[in-house]
């Protein structure tokens, strides 16, 4: 690996440090129907988010809201003194990755075959609080 890169890396791992995030990698929900959960909760309060993920009737709500509930427990785990109530977490970022695809063939007429592509996603969740930013922000 080369200097640029290399410190490039260190530079990347540092911020991922200071970030409390989840992933969840090989979903099988095709990418257009988690992204419309995705775009529900994306900037909104966590408690919010939560309610509005438990009472969604998509099949794709389920998955995000346990993503959710481990994101909140890694930022926990990282800020030891800060408490839940009090910190004003939100969903700062939200994305969609296109994960791989299963190809299978659907029997045609005529000898013919369809071609079906189950797809899959990666996702991942960044939570922050309001109040612990803002104060980072003033200090700096």
């Amino acid at each position: 690996m080369g200097a640029r890169k290399r410190n490039k890396a260190n530079q990347v791992k540092e911020a991922k440090k200071s970030v409390s995030f989840a992933k969840l990698n090989d979903c099988p929900t095709s990418p257009r129907k988690m992204r419309l959960i995705a775009d529900l909760v994306r900037g909104m309060e966590v408690n919010k988010a939560l309610s509005v993920l438990k009472f969604s009737p998509k099949e794709a709500s389920a998955r995000v809201e346990k993503l959710l509930l481990s994101a909140i427990a890694n930022w926990q785990q990282k800020n030891e003194g800060a408490r839940l109530e009090d910190s004003d977490l939100y969903v700062k970022e939200i994305s969609v990755d296109s994960g791989r695809q299963l190809k299978r063939l659907r029997p045609a007429p005529q000898g013919r075959g369809y071609r079906i592509r189950k797809r899959s996603n990666h996702v991942t969740l960044v939570v922050d609080s309001r109040n612990l930013s803002q104060t980072n922000e003033k200090s700096e």
